[in-house]
């Protein structure tokens, strides 16, 4: 096995829907990496993988909060084949790739299919879990909004709208000594064909996890500019604290949300039935956010789409604000 003599599994790490990630051993380096395995029995899994593959490989140069694919690798049955962009395989030889994947799994769908994602290794787990193991931090806080914005700017830039932040798909690694994100799962992801303004693209396909979700995206007509109302979410969240427990896994994670009585209803779902709601931030408490951050929040989960800041916009304005900056201490 080509993978196997390259890599050597050392622990599953996670396990969701669509795949399972292992830390594994480059053997020839020692170096760490994780590995992502995907099984495409059935055509949903194979859009889902692939529209990982074409985000990670369309990306020219890398960003330091973005994770780094190093190599995807077909599996099919006992044969593995490297399909990644440093093998320089053209467009066409990848889309025939994904149209015998879909094919083929329709018509045997036991048939063992895998693709293995080769990237780079984060050893701080996700976001949701480095915040919530430790108290409030504005410091870092800031430092996270700042890289997040960074990234999603980037991504932008390159036509790629994620369709899926949240805090559970950022990784945090270690490797420069202080915590730096890493955007991750693209598996929702959409490359935009063109090369005009990312937002000038529309979507159609409702998608995303709810708590996160703009309200366009709710009612299936959306931009790029719905990445920045999960960014919102995020910040908000991030900032004071806000977590609710997912009704399935009765994990706690950090988001905001509206609530009604007993039921917590997701903000982008709240400001659709409600256009006019008005959004009480800070939350908790008016010492923990100045003003200049409660204005970013609300341009950032502004109702109207047109309203909102673009990604090019938030990378700029959140250097602007005064939360979690040091104090220069004043010389006598």
């Amino acid at each position: 096995m080509a993978a196997e003599a390259k890599y050597s599994i050392v622990r599953e790490v996670g396990r969701g829907s669509y795949g399972v990630v292992y830390e594994a051993i480059v053997n020839q380096t020692r170096s760490k990496v994780a590995v992502k395995r995907m099984r495409c029995h059935v055509p949903e899994n194979v859009e889902l993988a692939l529209q990982e593959f074409w985000a990670l490989q369309s990306i020219q140069r890398q960003h330091e909060n973005v994770i780094q694919l190093e190599e995807c690798i077909l599996q099919d049955g006992q044969a593995f084949q490297p399909i990644s962009h440093r093998y320089r395989k053209s467009d066409s030889h990848l889309l025939l790739i994904e149209t015998c994947l879909k094919g083929r799994r329709c018509m045997d769908p036991k048939s063992a299919c895998f693709l293995w994602f080769v990237m780079e290794f984060c050893d701080g787990g996700n976001m949701n879990e480095y915040l919530l193991s430790r108290g409030p931090d504005a410091q870092l806080n800031n430092s996270f909004m700042r890289q997040l914005s960074s990234a999603v700017a980037f991504l932008h830039r390159n036509h790629i709208v994620h369709r899926d932040l949240k805090a559970d798909n950022i990784l945090i690694s270690h490797r420069c000594g202080s915590p730096i994100v890493k955007v991750a799962d693209f598996g929702l992801s959409k490359v935009c064909q063109g090369k005009g303004n990312v937002n000038q693209h529309r979507f159609s396909s409702a998608c995303g996890s709810n708590f996160y979700m703009a309200p366009e995206v709710w009612e299936g007509h959306y931009t790029a500019k719905a990445d920045v109302f999960a960014l919102g979410i995020i910040f908000w969240a991030m900032v004071e604290r806000i977590t609710f427990r997912d009704g399935d896994t009765e994990k706690e994670l950090l988001g905001t949300y509206i609530c009604q009585g007993k039921e917590l209803i997701p903000l982008g779902e709240a400001l659709l039935e409600n256009p006019n709601l008005k959004l009480q931030i800070p939350l908790k408490s008016k010492k923990a956010m100045p003003d200049d951050l409660c204005k970013l929040l609300r341009d950032m989960l502004a109702f109207n789409p047109k309203e909102r800041l673009d990604a090019f916009q938030l990378e700029v304005r959140i250097r602007q604000i005064s939360y979690g900056k040091k104090r220069q201490r004043s010389v006598s």
